[in-house]
């Protein structure tokens, strides 16, 4: 793991997904962390611009929401992280001629960890929250499209992903649970 300035930048198995976790300067109040810097960030791998910010709350642990991506003109880079509670977040890759295609990394994020997980354009990404009442905020370099809007069913057997909750125990969007596998998808990337 390289430091950029007190950034801790961790590339995963597949390198364009990082894993960032920004200092926290802690006293008798609490803790003060600067989440998002473009320069610093930039440095780190994470480009940037973000267009827009989305926060979801999920009420239950083994809330599953994804796998999802936006194909383009659309495309999403997204830089994710965790204001309360804690996910298992999934990045996995659906770039066509990709060494890594199909495959995934993942990461434990957390408020009290701080670390944020940047998934690049043509990946799937997906998360199951472990604890109750998560939310999470991610930027994303291109606002929501409705046409450009693509997803993989969570449990795709050929990703075999190990989605820290059992299947009887995962909550799941109507819209989420009737998403396709992969191999019934056209390449989006």
């Amino acid at each position: 793991m390289a430091r950029m300035a007190d950034l801790a930048v961790e590339r995963l198995a597949i390198p364009d997904v990082i894993l960032i976790t920004p200092p926290r300067f802690g006293d008798a109040r609490g803790f003060f962390s600067e989440t998002w810097n473009q320069p610093r960030f930039a440095a780190a791998g994470i480009p940037g611009p973000f267009m827009q910010d989305n926060q979801s709350r999920s009420q239950k642990p083994g809330t599953v929401r994804g796998l999802h991506c936006q194909v383009a003109p659309s495309v999403q880079g997204k830089l994710v992280r965790v204001l309360a509670g804690a996910i298992w977040d999934v990045a996995v890759d659906i770039r066509r001629g990709s060494p890594t295609y199909g495959r995934h990394v993942a990461a434990r994020l957390s408020a009290e960890n701080g670390t944020q997980l940047w998934v690049p354009g043509g990946f799937l990404h997906g998360f199951c929250t472990l604890e109750p009442d998560t939310d999470v905020l991610y930027k994303v370099t291109a606002g929501y499209d409705p046409a450009a809007e693509r997803g993989v069913i969570w449990n795709d057997p050929d990703l075999a992903l190990p989605w820290p909750a059992a299947p009887r125990d995962v909550t799941l969007s109507a819209k989420d649970a009737a998403l396709p596998r992969l191999a019934d998808c056209d390449p989006w990337f």
